[in-house]
């Protein structure tokens, strides 16, 4: 038996190479024509373009995922009937796919596969009658051992987390449950997200279970007025009071929703419940008007978002071609691209971004088209400071610092890179604990390239901040390399944006590393 793993790293080589091994000369088919077949198991190299660094990930060589395939091709996976012929002469010669496309740099293991000529097994009752059975019951214990293999054994790199993941699809439901709003509120966005799931199911629609979900809503909403307008400042209450109102009882509130239930008219719940949850998302962010959490003291001089910003990119064609509006209209030279900054879960991050937009450091910059992401990196002011990864982990209060999640392990972002159009830091050149002070890289989500859950093999990562809107997200996959960011605006959030005595020269210098003995480590609380 032998086992070979082909991977390619080259920048202009986009096809991964397969290889099948065949066992003996009965089972080397792997279509099942002949009741076994060896699963084709994938595992992507996290090697990414848009790192500042050569090699910008930890590297995942396919060893320990080799070594769960040679386990189960050793076990007797695929066992032979009895006198099976040996294999003819360069019966083990590899069979490649060498032009198999793939979207991704990676690593594909396989078995090397025997001659595709079927040898003859003659029939008997010797065989039908004695080794039957037997060889029956070997069969569904190396079926088991296959699935244990492949369920169990697999490496945290191949596999990073269930398939049952509930990881926010879009930037719009991300930025929701990122807000640090009311436990009422959350607890009615939520009744409500689950009925936008239950109408994706295509049969039957349960009905009952969305009208319960609205009524839940409408009960904690009754119960609850006082606590969720009183979490508002004073300023704000009105407004809130207004928006509250609507929720309950206008075009596309909870009463509305109720209604097309009863009349089971899926396409008017649909655009209802939209309105529904865009209006509890503005009801949440007047209830959080600031961060929710003390930053560590180290980085109180670093400029901080502390809320929501909305930066607005024009994008031009470098080359004189056009941007193509997919929902219609006439093709443009130039294009417009906004941004949902958030600062409640990447204050640091968001912070800097706004600071350098302010300063007009990302106008006239050179964009680069990439594998599954468009890069942008000022040059100005790269020099003298740096940014601490961080990532605000779901389910508690305070960002991480120079601390990637593992999400092998469970660790889930607020801020998923899972979706098409996240906004995110590259790495430092010096250490993937850091963030790069300047480039930023849009990434363009493929489910076809992620992990199992859909879940992109880099997530928890690297410092997500914002995501691209619906108006002009349509423009990133049209963006080449060569065009240019004619312009960078704040128009939205100047107010949040807190600019340190210390910060109108570059922010500080990070700690360094902590020192090898534990006790001479600098607390960081």
């Amino acid at each position: 038996m032998m086992l070979h793993c082909s991977a390619s790293h080259r920048p202009s080589d986009s096809l991964a190479r397969g290889h099948w091994l065949g066992l003996d000369g009965d089972h080397d088919d792997g279509d099942g024509s002949d009741g076994t077949t060896l699963p084709f198991l994938s595992l992507v190299s996290t090697r990414n373009p848009f790192s500042k660094t050569p090699h910008p990930f930890p590297s995942q060589p396919p060893d320990a995922m080799a070594s769960r395939v040679v386990t189960t091709v050793l076990a007797g996976a695929l066992p032979a009937p009895p006198h099976a012929p040996v294999a003819a002469a360069g019966g083990s010669k590899f069979v490649e796919w060498t032009n198999r496309p793939s979207r991704h740099r990676g690593i594909r293991c396989g078995v090397a596969r025997a001659s595709r000529s079927r040898p003859h097994y003659p029939s008997s009752a010797a065989w039908t009658a004695k080794d039957g059975v037997p060889e029956l019951l070997k069969s569904a214990v190396a079926a088991l051992a296959i699935i244990a293999q492949i369920s169990v054994a697999l490496p945290a790199n191949a596999i990073l987390y269930s398939p049952d993941t509930n990881v926010p699809r879009t930037g719009e439901l991300a930025l929701r449950r990122a807000i640090p709003a009311n436990p009422s509120m959350k607890t009615i966005q939520e009744s409500l997200e689950d009925i936008s799931y239950l109408l994706r199911i295509p049969q039957r629609k349960p009905y009952g279970s969305m009208e319960g979900d609205v009524k839940k809503a409408m009960k904690i909403a009754l119960d609850n007025k006082e606590a969720m307008l009183g979490s508002m400042p004073a300023e704000l209450k009105e407004k809130g009071s207004e928006l509250y109102t609507s929720l309950l009882e206008g075009k596309g509130g909870l009463q509305s929703l109720l209604n097309y239930i009863k009349d089971k008219d899926n396409d008017r719940l649909s655009v209802a419940l939209a309105s529904s949850l865009d209006t509890i998302a503005e009801l949440e962010l007047l209830q959080a008007p600031g961060l929710s959490f003390l930053l560590p003291k180290q980085y109180l001089d670093y400029p901080r978002l502390t809320g929501r910003g909305v930066v607005e990119f024009t994008v031009e064609k470098g080359d004189g071609s056009t941007f193509v509006p997919t929902a219609g209209g006439e093709p443009k030279r130039v294009a417009t691209l906004q941004v949902v900054v958030d600062g409640y879960s990447a204050p640091l991050t968001a912070g800097n971004f706004a600071k350098l937009v302010l300063e007009g450091a990302y106008d006239g910059v050179t964009l680069k088209s990439a594998n599954q992401a468009v890069i942008a990196d000022s040059e100005s002011g790269k020099k003298g400071y740096t940014i601490p990864l961080e990532v605000m982990p779901a389910g508690q209060f305070e960002p991480l610092y120079r601390s990637p999640l593992s999400i092998q392990d469970g660790e889930l972002p607020v801020l998923p890179m899972s979706v098409y159009g996240s906004v995110a830091m590259a790495h430092s050149e010096d250490s993937e604990e850091y963030s790069s002070p300047t480039q930023f890289f849009f990434y363009l989500y493929d489910k076809r390239n992620s992990g199992l859950g859909g879940i992109s093999f880099d997530e928890g990562q690297f410092s997500v901040f914002g995501y691209a809107t619906t108006d002009g997200r349509d423009v990133l996959s049209q963006i080449k390399t060569g065009d240019k960011i004619r312009s960078a605006k704040l128009v939205q959030g100047r107010e949040r944006l807190v600019l340190p005595a210390a910060a109108s020269a570059p922010a500080p210098e990070d700690p360094a590393p902590a020192p090898a003995d534990p006790a001479l480590a600098p607390a960081e609380s």
